[in-house]
Formats: C-alpha cells, sequence, structure tokens
C-alpha cells in the first residue's frame, strides 16, 4: 500500500502542471487555444513518436489536424504538417516515414500522403475518386493496403447529386449521412512505387474495414460486414485473403461486433489478436473482450476472460510475448499488460487517464490526462511518467481550476454509486453552493479524473462550471462502463428508472453534506446526458434550470429516425410489439406537463445520432406548456461539433442559461 501511494504522488506530480501565475477562470473563448492530441504512432524502433493534434483556428472558423513528432528522449518536437486538415498518422515500417490522410481542399477526396519523420514538404502518394477512410502498410513498406468508400479508381468528371437508392437495414450513421451500396468501403491495393491501385476482392452489399497485413506480407486480414437485415445487424466477419492471383475471400470467423476492432497478426501468421462484442441486445452494455483465433482452425480463445472492464487500443509486443492496453476502472484509465499465453493483467502504473498506449523495442508511451491537464503524450518508465508533450501547458498556467473529490454515496435501492465533486478554486467548507448535476454520455462510458478536449468534453465542462463558482456533481450512474458488466446491464430496457434514481440520490448527498444549495439547483448534460436531464426535470420539480444538449424524450419517435435501430429491435423490440414498454421509456414526453424547469435545448440539424427533433419536441412541449424554453440550432453539426465559434458559442450559452436562473435575484 506504501508503494502504490507513493507512486499515485509520483504519477500526480508528472500530471500537475504548475500553477504559481494561474489566476483566472476557464472561459468559453479558451476553447480556441485548445490543442487536442489523439492517434499516437511509435516508429518500430522505440525512438520516435508522431501523433495529431488537433487546432481551432479562429479566424477560418475551423478544426485542424496536424502531425507531430517527438523523440523518445523528448529534447526534439517539431511539427510536421502545415495547412493540411490530415488525421490517422502511422509511421512507414522502416520509420523513416509517417503516413496520413487528407484532401487539399473541402471539395476533394481524401488521400493518402507521406512526409520525412524529420520533416520537409509531404508527398501525396494516391489519387483516388472515393474517399479514403483507412489504410495499413505492407511490413516491407512497398504495399499499402487502402480502405476506400466509394469508386478506387483515378478521379473523373463530377456527376450532378442523383437520389439515395436505400436497401440496407442500417442505413443511416452520424457524420457517414445516409448509407448506400455506394458508401460501403472496399479494399484496394496500392504499390507505392508504381502508384498503381487494384481493387480486391469483394462483394458490394458488403463494407470490409480494419486491414491487417501478415508479417510475411502474403495474406490480409480485414472485417467483413453487411446489414441487409435486422439479423446481419451487430455481427461482422473476420476475413483471410491471401496476395495471390485468383485468391477468394476466406471467413476465418463470426464475431459480435466489438466497438472498436483491431487485428494483430501473430509474427509466425498463427493467431490474429482482436476483440469481441456481445450479442446484439448487450452490445450497448458489453466491455470488448480481447481474443485470438487460430488461423488454421479457426478457434477462438480468450486472453483476458477474468477482465470485466473496457480495455482499449490492445497492442501486440514484435516479440508475441505480451499485449499492452488501457483499462477503463471506477473513474480512472490504467495501462497494463497481459500474456499472449493469457493469465493475470498486471497494471503497468498507478493512478491516472490513459486514453492509448503504444510499444516498440521496450518502450510504452500513453496518452494520458489528469484532472489538472489536458491530454499530452509521455513516456512510461517503471510506472512513471516523462512527459514528452506539452501543447496546453501555457494555457493552463494561466488557468485555476476547481479541486476534484471522489465521493460516494448509497441510490434509493442501496445500491452503491460513485462519482467526482468538482469544486470552485476558493471553495470554503460549511458554505452552500450553487450547483450544478453534469451527467455524462453514453450511457456506456464515465465521468473520470481527466480533462478531456475531445468530444463534447465533460470533464473540461465540468470545470467551466466550477472556475465560475458552481459545485458541479459528476455521477457515475448505473448503465455506465467502469464498474463491470452487471452495473452496466442493470439498466436493460429500462431506461430513465435506475439512473435517474443514483442522480437524484447523488444530489441529496451533496445537498446533506451542506455543500449543495437546494434552493439553487441545476441539471444538464449532452446525449444520453441530455436524454436523463429531460428523465430527471421530468421526475423531480427542484430543479431551477436545466440544458438538454442532443436530447430526446420520445423514444418511439426516434425508431427509424436515428441511427440505433440493431439496439432498439434487440433490446426493447420494435414498437408494436411492447407499446407500453416505449411508452415508459418515453415518459418525459408523455408526462411533460410535470415539467416546471426552465429548459435550453440544443443540437446540430446534422446530427443522425440523437437527432434535433429530440429537442425540438421537448422544446415545443414546454413553449406550449408555458414553461421557459429556448431552443438553439447549429447548422451544419453532427453529433459531436468542429466548428470553433459554435463551440464557443455553446459554452458561453452554457454558463449565461445557468447564471441567469442559478445566481439572479429574487
Amino acid at each position: 500500500m506504501k508503494n502504490l501511494l507513493a507512486l499515485a504522488v509520483v504519477l500526480s506530480g508528472c500530471l500537475t502542471l504548475p500553477a504559481a501565475s494561474a489566476a483566472r477562470p476557464l472561459l468559453p473563448a479558451d476553447w480556441y487555444r485548445f490543442k487536442s492530441i489523439s492517434d499516437l504512432t511509435i516508429t518500430p524502433d522505440g525512438s520516435q513518436l508522431a501523433y495529431l493534434v488537433t487546432s481551432y483556428d479562429q479566424h477560418a472558423d475551423e478544426s485542424r489536424g496536424d502531425v507531430w513528432s517527438v523523440d523518445w528522449a523528448g529534447t526534439r518536437s517539431s511539427q510536421l504538417t502545415h495547412g493540411l486538415n490530415v488525421s490517422r498518422p502511422r509511421f512507414s515500417p522502416d520509420g523513416r516515414a509517417v503516413g496520413f490522410l487528407a484532401a487539399r481542399s473541402a471539395n476533394a477526396a481524401t488521400q493518402l500522403w507521406v512526409v520525412d519523420r524529420h520533416g520537409g514538404t509531404p508527398r501525396q502518394l494516391t489519387h483516388a475518386k472515393g474517399e479514403i477512410t483507412d489504410y495499413a502498410w505492407s511490413p516491407d513498406g512497398r504495399r499499402v493496403v487502402l480502405v476506400v468508400e466509394g469508386d478506387g479508381g483515378t478521379p473523373g468528371d463530377e456527376r450532378a447529386p442523383k437520389p439515395l437508392v436505400i436497401d440496407s437495414f442500417h442505413f443511416k450513421e452520424d457524420t457517414e449521412n445516409y448509407l448506400t451500396a455506394d458508401t460501403n468501403t472496399h479494399l484496394y491495393l496500392l504499390e507505392v512505387k508504381t502508384g498503381a491501385c487494384t481493387p480486391l476482392p469483394s462483394e458490394a452489399a458488403r463494407a470490409d474495414t480494419v486491414p491487417s497485413f501478415s508479417r510475411d506480407g502474403t495474406q490480409i486480414a480485414y472485417v467483413s460486414s453487411r446489414d441487409d437485415s435486422a439479423a446481419d445487424v451487430g455481427r461482422e466477419e473476420i476475413t483471410l485473403l491471401a496476395l495471390s492471383a485468383r485468391a477468394k475471400p476466406r471467413t476465418l470467423t463470426s464475431i459480435w461486433s466489438p466497438r472498436h476492432q483491431t487485428l494483430q497478426w501473430t509474427a509466425d501468421g498463427g493467431s490474429i489478436v482482436f476483440l469481441h462484442g456481445d450479442e446484439a441486445k448487450y452490445a450497448e452494455y458489453a466491455p470488448d473482450q480481447l481474443a485470438a483465433v487460430e488461423v488454421s482452425s479457426g478457434h477462438v480463445r480468450q486472453l483476458a476472460p477474468g477482465l470485466d472492464r473496457w480495455i482499449y487500443s490492445p497492442r501486440l509486443s514484435a516479440d508475441d510475448k505480451l499485449i499492452r492496453f488501457a483499462v477503463e476502472d471506477d473513474g480512472y484509465q490504467y495501462p497494463a499488460q497481459v500474456s499472449l499465453t493469457g493469465g493475470a493483467i498486471e497494471r503497468l502504473g498507478g493512478p491516472m487517464v490513459a486514453e492509448q498506449v503504444v510499444e516498440a523495442a521496450g518502450h510504452v508511451a500513453v496518452r494520458s490526462s489528469s484532472d489538472a491537464a489536458p491530454v499530452e503524450v509521455y513516456a512510461l518508465e517503471q510506472g512513471r511518467l516523462r512527459a514528452l508533450s506539452a501543447h496546453n501547458r501555457a494555457l493552463f498556467q494561466e488557468i485555476t481550476l476547481g479541486a476534484v473529490q471522489d465521493f460516494s454515496f448509497k441510490s434509493r435501492d442501496g445500491t452503491a454509486i460513485h462519482g467526482q465533486i468538482v469544486k470552485p478554486p476558493d471553495f470554503q467548507p460549511g458554505h452552500r453552493y450553487p450547483t450544478i448535476l453534469w451527467i455524462h454520455g453514453g450511457p456506456d462510458g464515465q465521468d473520470d479524473h481527466s480533462l478531456e478536449l475531445e468530444g463534447y468534453g465533460p470533464p473540461l465542462e465540468r470545470q467551466l462550471f466550477a472556475t465560475h463558482g458552481y459545485v458541479v456533481l459528476a455521477i457515475n450512474y448505473r448503465g455506465g462502463t467502469g464498474r463491470g458488466t452487471p452495473f452496466a446491464r442493470s439498466i436493460f430496457a429500462d431506461w430513465g428508472d435506475k439512473e435517474v434514481q443514483d442522480l437524484l440520490s447523488g444530489v441529496d448527498y451533496a445537498v446533506s453534506a451542506g455543500i449543495a444549495d437546494p434552493a439553487h439547483l441545476g441539471v444538464g448534460g449532452w446525449s444520453y446526458g441530455g436524454i436523463l436531464t429531460d428523465y430527471i426535470i421530468a421526475s423531480d420539480t427542484r430543479f431551477k434550470t436545466a440544458i438538454s444538449g442532443a436530447g430526446s424524450a420520445n423514444q418511439i419517435a426516434m425508431y427509424g429516425a436515428d441511427e440505433y435501430i440493431g439496439q432498439y429491435n434487440a433490446e426493447l423490440g420494435p414498437p408494436w410489439r411492447d407499446s407500453a414498454l416505449w411508452l415508459k421509456v418515453s415518459y418525459p414526453f408523455f408526462h411533460a406537463d410535470r415539467i416546471r424547469t426552465p429548459t435550453l435545448f440544443m443540437g446540430g440539424d446534422k446530427d443522425f445520432d440523437v437527432p434535433l427533433a429530440g429537442g425540438e419536441q421537448m422544446y415545443q412541449a414546454l413553449r406550449t406548456l408555458g414553461v421557459p424554453a429556448q431552443l438553439v440550432v447549429y447548422p451544419g453539426e453532427y453529433h459531436v461539433f468542429t466548428r470553433p465559434s459554435y463551440l464557443v458559442d455553446r459554452f458561453t450559452r452554457y454558463l449565461a442559461w445557468m447564471d441567469k436562473y442559478l445566481k439572479a435575484g429574487p
């Protein structure tokens, strides 16, 4: 225990930014200065790392991604791309160059590019007509397998838009829009030296993704799936294709789809490490499981059967001995490893939120965050973190953040619930504060000890409110991840029940502890956080204000309108089969006359994840009832916003709406 505590102190010191000059709150305009770190990759010899830095250009009003690199010592850091909005940086097999995806202009198709690891002018490798969405290098670097949406041939004359003919069962996806046979992705083999691009065998009705070369370069493994019928949804096939004349794809195994698939070959070509999910009705509540499939027989072997937690970014070591990954666990996300032969999980560090783990030649690096520092790149050495990047350091030296404290309490049925309380920087014990219950999305997610900038950034939103004088409650309600499958699955086909009990019990705790002012309570969230906000205000009238972002309350109206048809049919059944159940989970809309809380509804008009109609319906209901309400629509935005001015506008409105009802005088 003493060693663990000592390690925690060391890690805390590594992750906490100096605050000597910090003297101001977090401001909405700070979103223009944030740098989001993602897509970490490492050279085969472990000497250099590359990663994506997303910044927010205020003048152009757009988000931009650029590739940066840093050496293992952390002494040389450089920006490798400028002006191209790039994604998916990956080192070439010899480590001399970094590949990435980018488009020359907003109207051009995304192509594959390379840039020297030390910088220089990027070189475009492909000229495909369709969008390249992913790629994988061959072991010798001479070929690349491309994942292409649409026509992978050479560009031709642009044609006028045609009607969309839809035959697939799952026919829409956020950011992808409507899905047709023309939007299915297929594989192409690129010869790097000549630029020749050849389509690999496929079926028009199938989508092929996640390609991976065998270590000898003679075969490709990939994921193939189809959505022709309800029976196909939620399943995918791991498929093999030999790179020889007249070879045909061979299905190796069929699995339930995981959230984040990865395919990695062992050196001898005998096995492939992959992730699998659970049957469709439990897909929202099941962690991805680590497994290996034998190439010769299709036999699947579980690699961490005793681990009942979500795992991220598994990576097989070059010697095939270990698989390293990040494990989500009760407010944290720690790096870990397990032997390829199976066995006990070994932790590689103490309390932290590791978003990604990469390894090569004995060097392990992570993208990690803490309560006081956004995600940066770190070397992980003997359980200690050594900073390799500091893109947000200068900004956060200006800001005084609120303290984050773990707390736990019993829900109304006796279930133990955990979460965090974020306090204003000048918090004084014994004084009650206006308090905001800020609800994380998902529900398959958790509030943790990070300062995440990506997505809609709940941890950062908590600090936005806290640094302006609010206590913020972040509660890991049932249905969320981080505490195992039974905890997550407890809300199966029973939405808006146990979650609401847990959230309201957390508010009761904060009031009884003398922290929350019961006369000044607010609630809000985005996505499932917005959905639960609707549930909360239809269940309890003590909240003085609410913000429901990208939410819905009439779940019946979401059937066929959003992208979750597979889950609805598997978990709830079609509405005509059990209309009473659908009415039950739609109670905020059908009991809107119980709501007294002034509510701000927000959303993007291109959101297919939780369509804007969900907020529009509740806005109209409250206006019909005479309850103060406002609807803010962001044109051209999907579920996760990317336009910087809209991000700043949204957070400005967050503060103004809460201030109006929680800080105003009588």
